[in-house]
Formats: C-alpha cells, structure tokens, sequence
C-alpha cells in the first residue's frame, strides 16, 4: 500500500466530519507513543512555549544525572539518549527558537556533567554537531536574537 501525499491527506481532512476527525485522531494516538505525545504537545502545550522550554531542560537535566559516567561505552550511550529526547522536543515545536534554546542547554549540560569530551572522538564530533546545528538555526533568525544566541554559543566553544 502507498502512503497518500501530505497535500492529499490534507484535502481529504478538509472534507472529513469533526465527529469522524476526532476518532481518526484518537485511533492515530493509538498506535505509537511518539503521536500520542505529539498530540499532548499540540493541545496542551504549544500556547506557552516557553514553559515547555522549561520542563524540556529538566528532562535534560535529569538525562545527565542518570547517566553512567564509569565507562565511556555507557556514557556515550546515555548522552545520545539525552539528546534523542531533545531532538524529538525540538520536532514537536518545530521552532528556531525552541530548537537554539534546547541544544544550547544540551551543550551547556554536557559541558557542565564532568563527561571528560576529549576522550572520546565520537563524543567530540556530537558536541561538534550540536553547536553547528545551533549556528544553523541561529542563522535565519532576526540580526537581534542572532546577536543573543551568538555570545552564548562563543560560551560553548
């Protein structure tokens, strides 16, 4: 079976009933774990961006506290959690600004947990990854919030 076109599926909900809209939604929520909390993320919390924000680098900040730092195998491992969770929080927003503020805190932390980055290559290139990431996204914003984020990405580095 071929998935249908997102301009088709559009027009096609367009014409769908708000009942069966409901139901189609609800069925969808229903199958991975990953749309239910999209779900939540777009009724419950896209109004207030910035306590989402909030609550997002808590769960940063917990991520590294669990992480287990006595070999660099489990530590790489729990920092790409760490910053798989972060990049599905970014997803849900689908802000610049949400994207720089996650990954910068995400950098910060990282810096901050005592994981010794020059041990391993791999652990380099991800931090390396995040702040050309954060300059990508600092890149299309206004030259004012460029300027903001710009001195504090030179703070990371």
């Amino acid at each position: 079976m071929k998935a249908a076109s997102l301009a088709e599926i559009k027009t096609e909900l367009k014409r769908v009933p708000q009942a069966e809209l409901v139901e189609t939604l609800l069925r969808l929520a229903r199958y991975k774990k990953e749309n239910k909390e999209l779900l939540t993320y777009l009724l419950f919390e896209a109004d207030d961006l910035n306590t989402y924000i909030q609550n997002v680098q808590q769960e940063i900040a917990d991520g590294f506290e669990e992480i287990n730092t006595a070999n660099i195998h489990w530590t790489k491992k729990g920092v790409r959690k760490v910053l798989r969770i972060t990049n599905k929080h970014i997803r849900y927003t689908g802000s610049k600004v949400a994207e720089t503020e996650l990954l910068t805190y995400f950098c910060r932390a990282l810096k901050e947990s005592g994981i010794k980055l020059n041990k391993s290559t791999q652990l380099t290139n991800l931090y390396n990854a995040q702040l050309k990431k954060i300059r990508a996204a600092v890149a299309t914003m206004h030259e004012d919030l460029q300027y903001d984020y710009l001195s504090q990405l030179d703070d990371l580095e």
